[in-house]
């Protein structure tokens, strides 16, 4: 899970979701390094729009409204297949 972590701070520092980075921040954070999850973390995100899929997390756990479950269909329709695939992925990944 610290990886997540640690992607999630790259994307919101605008930093690029490398290896390389997140094994730095796990590092300095004093966290434990696993390199196959670390990799297998940068390959399910290769090509997410993780802004989108941040929003739409946000988005759903807030209570719908008319309105909002209007906007629900909308952001279900436009997921992309290689961002459901990558959350699926990051799924097992993590239990």
């Amino acid at each position: 899970m610290n990886e997540v972590y640690a992607a999630l701070l790259l994307h919101e520092t605008k930093k690029e979701i490398n290896e390389v980075n997140i094994r730095k921040v796990l590092e300095a954070a004093g966290a434990e390094i696993d390199e196959n999850k670390i990799k297998a973390l940068v390959a399910a995100l290769q090509g997410v729009n993780i802004s989108e899929v941040i929003n739409q997390s946000a988005f759903i756990q807030a209570q719908p409204s008319v309105k909002q479950e209007s906007k629900k269909e909308e952001v279900k329709e436009d997921t992309s297949k290689k961002e459901e695939e990558a959350v699926a992925g990051l799924a097992s990944l993590f239990g």
